[in-house]
C-alpha cells in the first residue's frame, strides 16, 4: 500500500471517525442526563409516599408516649378493688401491648428516635416496678398512684417529656 492509498482511506475514515465520537459522546450525555431526570422523579415519588407515612409513624409514637406517661397510664387503667401488685401488672401489660402496636414505626422514624422512645417505655416501667416495690403488693392500688405521681412531680424531667421533646425536634427538621 502507497501512502497516498493511506491518506486517500484517512480522507473517509477520519472523519466518520470524528462523527461518530461525537455522536457517541451526544447521545451517551443524552441517555446520562434522561436517567438522572428518571432517578430524581423517582426520588420525589418516593419522598411524596414516604413523608406522609414517617410523619404518621411519628403521630403514633407521640401517642404511644403520652399513653404510656404515668399520669394517663394510671387515669386509663386503674380501677377501685385493685391491690398495688394487680395495679401494677395492668401498668405493665398496658404499657407492653402499646409497644407491641407501635413497634412497625420504627421503620419510619429515626433511630434516636426509636431509641428515646425505648428509654422512655423502659423507665416509666422502672418508676412503675421501683414504686410497687416501696409500697408494698397487698397495698390497695390508690397507695401506688399516689406514689408514681409524687415521685413524677419530684423528678425535674420525665423521660416521656424528654422522648416527645426529641421527636417534636427530629419532625421540625423534616420541615
Amino acid at each position: 500500500m502507497s501512502m497516498e492509498t493511506i491518506l486517500e482511506i484517512l480522507k473517509y475514515i477520519l472523519p466518520a471517525l470524528i462523527v461518530f465520537l461525537t455522536t457517541f459522546f451526544l447521545v451517551k450525555k443524552y441517555f446520562d442526563g434522561e436517567e438522572l431526570k428518571r432517578r430524581q422523579q423517582l426520588l420525589l415519588n418516593n419522598q411524596q409516599m414516604i413523608t406522609p407515612l414517617r410523619l404518621q409513624a411519628y403521630e403514633r409514637s407521640i401517642l404511644f408516649l403520652e399513653r404510656i406517661s404515668p399520669e394517663n397510664l394510671i387515669m386509663r387503667v386503674n380501677k377501685s378493688g385493685y391491690t398495688t401488685q394487680q395495679l401494677q401488672a395492668e401498668l405493665l401489660h398496658a404499657i407492653r401491648s402499646e409497644f407491641e402496636h407501635n413497634l412497625t414505626q420504627q421503620i419510619y422514624i429515626s433511630h434516636g428516635a426509636w431509641e428515646m422512645l425505648k428509654i422512655a417505655r423502659g423507665r416509666t416501667i422502672q418508676l412503675i416496678n421501683s414504686m410497687a416495690g416501696k409500697v408494698g403488693k397487698d397495698s390497695p392500688s390508690i397507695a401506688l398512684s399516689k406514689a408514681i405521681l409524687e415521685s413524677m412531680v419530684d423528678e425535674e424531667k420525665m423521660p416521656v417529656t424528654d422522648a416527645i421533646s426529641f421527636i417534636k425536634q427530629e419532625i421540625s427538621q423534616l420541615f
